[in-house]
């Protein structure tokens, strides 16, 4: 974490300059990961927050929570050299950038999903919508705002904006009461 911290790149990591660093053998090292690749993969692993606690009272209050995670996620990455390292390193390298998706966006990816299908179960949801665009379209708006556009604010609010007006044209349309 200290050298990515100091902005090292992947590439000039070393298990040998990696124990130096933690004051310990390379040895130890070894002991635990088998080279830097799965090293660094454990690293980013530690440097992202825990998935949300989900209240689970409607599909929009979790949707809420999970994009209000992404925005607070945004924000540290923004602030934080050891995120915006890990990030191009994961980039550079399709093996890490492959475990990084497969341990940390596949798992959130697949919550979102179970979220937006019990909410087509409960009647939330419009029962004709493609629930993988629908993600793309919730988690995309917010991703959008944190990586492309690092000018743009990441405001309070924000994911309930997000949420709120995606979901007025993919909710099911209710028949006026008589």
């Amino acid at each position: 974490m200290k050298l990515l911290e100091d902005g090292v790149p992947l590439a000039d990591l070393s298990i040998e300059r990696v124990a130096r660093t933690a004051g310990v053998g390379k040895a130890t090292i070894y002991r635990r990961w088998s080279g830097k690749e799965e090293l660094f993969v454990d690293v980013m692993r530690a440097a992202e927050p825990p998935d949300p606690q989900l209240p689970g009272t409607s599909m929009r209050d979790d949707l809420v929570v999970m994009l209000e995670t992404l925005r607070r996620r945004g924000l540290a990455s923004r602030s934080s050299a050891i995120m915006h390292n890990v990030y191009v390193q994961a980039k550079c390298s399709p093996r890490i950038w492959a475990a990084y998706e497969a341990n940390v966006i596949a798992p959130r990816r697949a919550l979102t999903l179970d979220v937006l299908r019990r909410g087509q179960r409960d009647g939330e949801l419009r029962t004709d919508i493609d629930v993988e665009l629908a993600n793309d379209m919730f988690v995309g708006a917010m991703l959008v705002r944190t990586v492309l556009r690092p000018d743009a604010g990441l405001p309070e609010g924000l994911a309930e904006e997000i949420v709120d007006t995606l979901l007025a044209g993919l909710r099911p349309v209710r028949p006026p009461a008589q």
